[in-house]
């Protein structure tokens, strides 16, 4: 994570916040630019072979 996403992050809360929330905004931002990653990476199943692992989850 760069630190322009983090003082953007910052910039974005009150001036009063919990600890907890900042932490759970980064970690989400994070979580979200490794799937990016991952996608431009080709590391993701079409929606077809998604719904054939969930059914076979489901049994």
């Amino acid at each position: 994570m760069k630190k322009t996403t983090v003082i953007n992050t910052l910039n974005e809360l009150p001036k009063e916040f919990q600890l907890d929330e900042l932490l759970e905004r980064l970690i989400v931002i994070e979580k979200i630019d490794a799937g990016l990653r991952e996608a431009k990476e080709g590391k993701t199943v079409s929606h077809e072979v998604a719904k054939k692992m969930i059914a076979k989850w489901q049994r």
